[in-house]
């Protein structure tokens, strides 16, 4: 589609109408923005044509925008809410908090129990070390495998997310080519080995064939929390191949920590890397990432350990590691998540949610695909034109270029977003979301009429052709 189709396409929308109409004040504050922040925004994921919404409130699995529109939310805060938005003893924690202070540049007794918490959910935690973010999570992660054996390469799979620093932007674009990126020395990207996941046996050839790896790293749902999801035995053949050659097997939850299961995939899968990393659920929402793994790995953070073993010691600093107000909020919520099996009631939710929206697709004669894992849904909107049945879509048999090309497709994705927030739903921009344990049947009600309306309305503007 071409500039000018897709202007005319965005112009003559009764879709992208409708979404205006309702949102006066977001349309007044991009204009602010787009003034003082590139293409207005502060997240990429939060990008939206013409613009996107701007949230006053949340409580639970609800949000209200600046116009008063109210939506059942599925942005989870990025995947962070599990506990939903605002949880009353998550509040009252940070609340206390506050009034005894915000950072003392000093240890606090709350740092001490959120790592307890840590180690006693996390299956590979023997220690764990705060960040500020999952970037920087990543970042020491990889820093400690490579210290660790004494290897430079890193060998990630197309499509991975594991931050924005230099180090993992190969291969996690658009392009899917393993290339450098703007910005990104081709001497930093090339310390990357990046393969595709599809081909399980290319995988454990490549990890026992060299010898230069220090870690192989992957999100355990598969590609940005499981758009692209992995083939079956592939967690365990990682494993197998890398303790059998000394690599590092270096696990992502900072999306699927806490959400697959309350010990993360790696209690889920029964599989236990040597390092993972975590952020979002682990800082119960607010600001904050781990990581964690086995203690001869972590000792090279160690001061007594390293000395001891006459090693130059990794440094980490960090001004807000284990900030008091983050601690405070992860203490409750990991304590919530271990008491009250939240994580399990968000997956029987979602579940529901993917069989309800399917049917949607069915009852319409709409040859989209829903999908997901755990407490998350996907919606393939199959741009491509492709023949699919939505009640047996398999993600598996459809190529990585359309599974996580379909949002740069033309402005179907985006007309998907704005028909749903028009009746009170709001995805992010894949589309999909995360389901939180406030989410229940009223929610799901909700988004199956949300997204009957949607296909209809669509299917009005040609922009989807029944089965």
């Amino acid at each position: 589609m071409t500039a000018q189709e897709k202007d005319s396409s965005q112009t003559n929308s009764a879709v992208v109408a409708d979404y205006k109409a309702r949102t006066g004040k977001s349309a007044a504050l991009f204009e602010r923005a787009h003034k003082v922040l590139p293409s207005g925004i502060t997240h990429d994921a939060r990008y939206l044509d013409p613009y996107s919404i701007h949230v006053s409130r949340a409580v639970g699995p609800r949000k209200w925008d600046v116009d008063g529109n109210e939506y059942v939310d599925y942005f989870g805060g990025h995947g962070a809410m599990l506990l939903g938005h605002s949880h009353p003893a998550v509040v009252e924690a940070v609340k206390r908090q506050i009034e005894l202070g915000t950072h003392y540049g000093s240890s606090h007794e709350l740092e001490v129990r959120w790592a307890e918490l840590v180690c006693e959910l996390t299956p590979c935690a023997d220690r764990v070390r705060f960040t500020a973010s999952g970037t920087e999570a990543s970042h020491m992660a990889i820093r400690l495998a490579r210290a660790h054996t004494g290897k430079d390469k890193i060998l990630r799979f197309l499509g991975h997310f594991h931050g924005w620093h230099d180090h993992v932007t190969a291969g996690a674009g658009a392009t899917y080519d393993g290339g450098t990126t703007p910005g990104v020395p081709q001497e930093v990207s090339s310390l990357s080995i990046v393969m595709p996941s599809s081909d399980v046996a290319a995988v454990v050839k490549v990890i026992e064939e060299r010898d230069d790896i220090a870690a192989v790293m992957f999100e355990p749902s598969g590609a940005s929390w499981g758009q692209v999801p992995l083939p079956p035995g592939f967690i365990q053949a990682v494993r197998d191949a890398t303790a059998k050659k000394g690599v590092v097997m270096l696990m992502d939850e900072v999306i699927t920590g806490y959400r697959w299961s309350s010990g993360g995939a790696q209690k889920a899968f029964g599989v236990i890397p040597d390092l993972c990393i975590q952020a979002k659920i682990v800082a119960g929402g607010l600001p904050g990432g781990a990581v964690s793994g086995r203690r001869e790995i972590m000792d090279r953070i160690d001061h007594a350990a390293t000395a001891a073993r006459k090693i130059e010691r990794i440094l980490h600093p960090g001004t807000f590691n284990a900030n008091p107000l983050s601690a405070a909020a992860a203490v409750t919520a990991l304590s919530l998540v271990r008491d009250e099996d939240l994580a399990e009631k968000a997956n029987k939710t979602a579940a529901e949610l993917r069989a309800a929206l399917t049917e949607v697709l069915v009852q319409e004669g709409v040859p989209w695909g829903i999908y997901g894992q755990s407490s998350t849904f996907l919606i393939y909107p199959n741009p491509f034109g492709d023949a699919i049945d939505p009640a047996t879509f398999d993600p598996l048999k459809v190529p990585i270029e359309k599974l996580k090309g379909a949002r740069a497709a033309g402005p179907l994705t985006g007309k998907i977003r704005m028909g749903l927030m028009t009746h009170g739903v709001d995805v992010m921009g894949s589309p999909g979301g995360f389901v939180s344990a406030t989410h229940g049947g009223a929610e799901i009600e909700k988004t199956v009429h949300a997204l009957r309306q949607t296909v209809r309305a669509l299917k009005a503007e040609r922009e989807v052709k029944a089965a």
